[in-house]
């Protein structure tokens, strides 16, 4: 594929105050982003400066003042430089909601790109969830402030990726008691529908899922809970026969071992900590978050800012990394399906 056939990826460096700028310099140093796509990085400068004096590399790349300007092929970094963080204004390795205001400031930025058909995907290193709030975006997630900017309406959900398998939400990031309430055919079934989508865009041509139960021992026949025999298993069942292949529901403390031994894809759960403890464990420093289900691509790592180590220039960018790798191959999908789709309509 010539250079210019790759998909353009904006690549945020994340919160200022954390380990994203140094992350984000050690990705682009190892060159492994130049095999996907097209990396332009949408920040500060200095805050791009600050990154490359912790990983101790050295990268040339131009500034520019607006993504028009940004040519390829190239030999070095694109940076369109929104002048927006100083770095020195901020003590680093705490949470700062002028920080948290800035990101969710660059991010609307990228959306703005991206909803133009500028960037074909989205990559951002680390943020600070209470630092966005905090700072003005008043969302309780990320994936929420990315559906209102992008105008989105209907079901998405945060898919968390790790080597062996990815994970799914019926309800994410609500208190457990609402959460219970929430679990209706109509969740489920979306949330089945955008595992299926998803994990084929990642290159999965017939994803195998399994879908979790709610309750201890799937209910142990509806002696505590019958959710299980009411609204999931009847729902997984509706969706199999329209040629889904999704099995469940299935307890969630059996579940986790079956997708290891490589029997699922991907794994539906009912409410978060059902599955993030899971992938957590296994992948903590390699898993990924992509926000599934919306116009844009949407990827970053599943671990946080480290603040316990900032500046010590020991951060690895690994889940960065797989992360960048999977938004590549996201937009790429996307952008051929697209073109599918207009040679099609041509035809026709």
């Amino acid at each position: 594929m010539s250079n210019n056939a790759l998909p353009v990826i904006g690549l945020m460096l994340g919160d200022v105050t954390g380990i994203g700028p140094e992350i984000s310099a050690k990705l682009l140093a190892s060159g492994v982003t130049t095999d996907h796509a097209r990396v332009v990085i949408i920040g500060d400068a200095r805050v791009f400066e600050l990154g490359m004096r912790d990983a101790g590399v050295t990268l040339p790349y131009t500034a520019y003042s607006d993504m028009a300007e940004v040519k390829w092929p190239r030999n070095d970094v694109p940076l369109v430089d929104l002048r927006n963080i100083d770095p020195t204004q901020f003590k680093r390795g705490e949470f700062s909601a002028d920080s948290g205001r800035l990101s969710g400031d660059t991010l609307k930025v990228m959306i703005d790109l991206a909803m133009a058909g500028i960037l074909d995907g989205i990559c951002f290193a680390p943020l600070n969830k209470g630092a966005l709030n905090k700072g003005g975006w008043k969302f309780n997630d990320e994936h929420q402030m990315f559906a209102k900017l992008t105008n989105h309406s209907g079901f998405f959900g945060e898919m968390n990726v790790i080597k062996e398998f990815c994970t799914f939400r019926v309800t994410s990031h609500v208190a457990l008691r609402e959460a219970v309430n929430m679990i209706t055919p109509e969740r489920i079934t979306s949330a089945i529908n955008l595992a299926h989508d998803t994990l084929r865009a990642t290159g999965h041509a017939q994803p195998r899922i399994g879908v979790a139960a709610l309750n201890p021992h799937n209910g142990e026949n509806g002696l505590f809970g019958d959710e299980e025999i009411r609204v999931i298993r009847p729902t997984v069942e509706k969706l199999r026969a329209t040629g889904i292949a999704c099995t469940g529901p299935i307890p969630s403390d059996t579940i986790f071992l079956k997708a290891l031994r490589g029997e699922f894809d991907g794994v539906v759960m009912m409410y978060h900590d059902q599955g993030q403890i899971a992938t957590k464990l296994l992948g903590f420093n390699k898993g990924v978050t992509v926000t599934a289900g919306l116009k844009t691509v949407f990827t970053t790592p599943a671990h946080g800012t480290a603040y316990d180590i900032v500046g010590q220039g020991k951060a690895d960018r690994g889940a960065l990394e797989h992360a960048f790798t999977i938004a590549a191959r996201m937009a790429a999908s996307r952008r051929a399906a697209c073109e599918a789709q207009s040679h099609a309509s041509t035809a026709a």
